[in-house]
C-alpha cells in the first residue's frame, strides 16, 4: 500500500530534510501503532526492516514501550513456574 501525505510547504520546511521525511513518518506511525498494540513486535520489525536488537533500540528510542500490567506479570510468573528447577 502506498500512502501519500500532503503538507503545506511552510510546515514541510519546518520539519527538515524532505529526503528523510517518508522514513520519519513511517517510524512515527510504527511507534504509535506498536505503543497502542495495533502492531505486534514482529510486525514492527517487518514494517521497518529491523533485526531483533534494532527493534529493541527503536522501541526504546521512541519511548514506545507498552505498559506492563498485572496480567503480564502473572503470565511471566506462570512461564517461570514451568522451567525445570536446578
Amino acid at each position: 500500500m502506498q500512502v501519500i501525505i500532503q503538507l503545506p510547504d511552510e510546515i514541510a520546511k519546518h520539519l527538515g530534510d524532505a529526503g528523510h521525511m517518508p522514513r520519519r513518518m513511517l517510524e512515527a506511525f510504527a511507534a504509535e501503532a506498536y505503543r497502542t498494540q495495533k502492531l505486534s513486535r514482529h510486525q514492527l520489525r517487518q514494517l521497518l526492516a529491523l533485526d531483533y536488537w534494532q527493534t529493541d533500540a527503536f522501541i526504546s528510542q521512541h519511548e514506545a514501550n507498552r505498559p506492563y500490567t498485572m496480567a503480564d506479570l502473572q503470565i511471566d510468573r506462570d512461564s517461570l513456574a514451568t522451567l525445570p528447577q536446578k
